[in-house]
């Protein structure tokens, strides 16, 4: 399957989810804030990021947006984890593919992960 990078501040999301989309199949890796995802991003290009909006240290849309500007990780699938039922504009023009809402489905979060592995393929 792929490989997925999820970056969350809350530790028991990132058990939950790296516990499920390992089961799906998914190689896992997780990271606490946007700082130690970009190193993790940086050291193992993965296929997929699911990153929370709001970290400590840098944010999701930071996150993504430091992304964006590099050539070699801007076309990276980013799926956001948000409490906020609604769109964020910023994440738009920055080219997330997708949110998710928090309390998180899981079938809604693996169908997101299956679009976006079908677009990016």
């Amino acid at each position: 399957m792929a490989t997925i990078i999820v970056i969350d501040d809350d530790p028991n999301i990132l058990e939950i989810l790296e516990i499920h989309l390992r089961n799906a199949g998914h190689e896992v890796l997780t990271a606490k804030d946007g700082i130690e995802g970009g190193h993790l991003i940086l050291k193992r290009r993965p296929n997929l990021i699911i990153t929370d909006v709001e970290m400590p240290h840098m944010d999701g849309l930071e996150l993504v947006a430091a992304l964006r500007a590099d050539p070699a990780l801007a076309s990276i699938p980013v799926v956001m984890l948000t409490t906020r039922a609604d769109w964020d504009e910023r994440g738009k023009h920055l080219g997330v593919e997708g949110y998710v809402t928090k309390p998180i489905l899981l079938d809604n979060l693996l169908n997101v992960i299956a679009k976006c592995m079908r677009r990016a393929a």
